[in-house]
């Protein structure tokens, strides 16, 4: 099995004070011809110059009806994709208090902290995000093709195969050469984009509606 991934929101181990507030990882279950149809129909849809899509061409208004068909049940992703989501001003908070008992000062403190206890302090969620979809995706192995990351040494990766058997191979591929990573993509910037506007007071119930049978694991609409 095959799973196509990239995140948004990722900022490695600042968890605080960065420029977003949730990360999101998502994976899709598609071929490369399935995958290389759904770019072509959003380009047909949304009919924008641009060389690369990304989610926020999906997320204008104006497109709106092309976002509700992405992730709507005759949209292209429907049983074939999953999303993760991680605020991460919770996800700091919960491991402050897996560390030192409870919270007790400006998190900006304890995230820099952490980061300096190393290893056994690690933070990025991009990490758990990876195990959590070996985990997710059937009982067998799995192979991951993923956007380049720079946190994803060859050691992080032989570390990653360690921690998930299941983890037959992790490929670091260009989004711009790989349809299946686009579509992840703009699932991920999707998720992200509208959890942060939750956050914020502004959440769109339809389009929710639609992201919830996609997010998986300890997501922030299922806590």
């Amino acid at each position: 099995m095959e799973i196509a991934c990239d995140e948004s929101g990722s900022e490695g181990e600042k968890l605080v004070g960065g420029v977003t507030a949730v990360f999101a990882h998502a994976g899709v279950r598609l071929s490369h011809e399935e995958a290389s149809s759904c770019v072509e129909s959003l380009r047909e849809m949304i009919k924008s110059p641009a060389v690369e899509y990304k989610a926020n061409h999906l997320l204008r208004a104006k497109n709106r009806w092309v976002l509700l068909w992405f992730l709507g049940p005759t949209g292209p992703l429907a049983g074939r994709a999953r999303v993760q989501l991680v605020d991460k001003r919770r996800f700091l908070a919960s491991r402050v208090r897996e560390e030192f008992g409870a919270v007790s000062g400006p998190l900006e403190h304890y995230n820099d902290l952490l980061r300096a206890l190393g290893p056994r302090g690690a933070l990025d969620p991009l990490f758990p995000a990876i195990l959590r979809t070996v985990a997710q995706w059937g009982g067998g192995p799995v192979s991951i093709v993923h956007d380049q990351q720079l946190s994803l040494t060859d050691g992080r990766i032989r570390q990653l195969k360690k921690l998930a058997p299941r983890l037959e191979s992790l490929t670091l591929v260009d989004s711009q050469h790989d349809a299946r990573v686009q579509v992840a993509d703009f699932l991920a910037g999707i998720a992200r984009r509208v959890a942060e506007e939750e956050l914020n007071g502004r959440g769109d119930r339809e389009v929710i509606e639609l992201l919830m049978p996609f997010v998986v694991g300890p997501g922030m609409w299922r806590a």
